[in-house]
């Protein structure tokens, strides 16, 4: 999960754990730490980039490098071009729906406002990506 928000992270974890989601949850907070991360490289560069990943939750507006970016880095390299990444946001602007499914995004969802309607929008998207959708593991 790439999110800069302390109480929409609270909720989108609240919200899977809610609905039975029991994949690993690893935030990254900004952009370029999300990149990093990702690639594995500065200060995650031991990570092993072998070990799969399921699901990218991305927010649009975040410090350092937007989402946009984040999203376009990761279609433009081959180890991560198939990743899924669901556009999570408040965003509003019809020009970052756009483009972010030109850039590749997978779906792209505004987050509601209330706690319930939110339960069930990531609860719904954690049992698709998470639990029904297959993935080749070498992509």
């Amino acid at each position: 999960m790439v999110e800069d928000n302390a109480d929409d992270e609270e909720l989108t974890i609240r919200a899977l754990k809610r609905n039975h989601i029991a994949n690993e949850i690893v935030v990254a907070r900004d952009g370029a730490i999300a990149l990093d991360y990702l690639f594995a490289r500065g200060e995650f560069a031991n990570r092993d980039p072998s070990i799969y990943l399921s699901l990218v939750l991305l927010d649009l507006k975040l410090p350092k490098v937007d989402g946009l970016e984040v999203l376009r880095q990761l279609r433009e390299n081959p180890p991560t071009a198939s990743l899924p990444v669901v556009i999570l946001t408040s965003s509003k602007e019809e020009q970052d729906l756009i483009t972010g499914y030109k850039l590749g995004a997978n779906s792209y969802i505004r987050k509601p406002v209330d706690f319930e309607q939110f339960s069930v929008a990531v609860g719904q998207l954690g049992l698709y990506w998470l639990v029904l959708n297959e993935l080749p593991h070498d992509a």
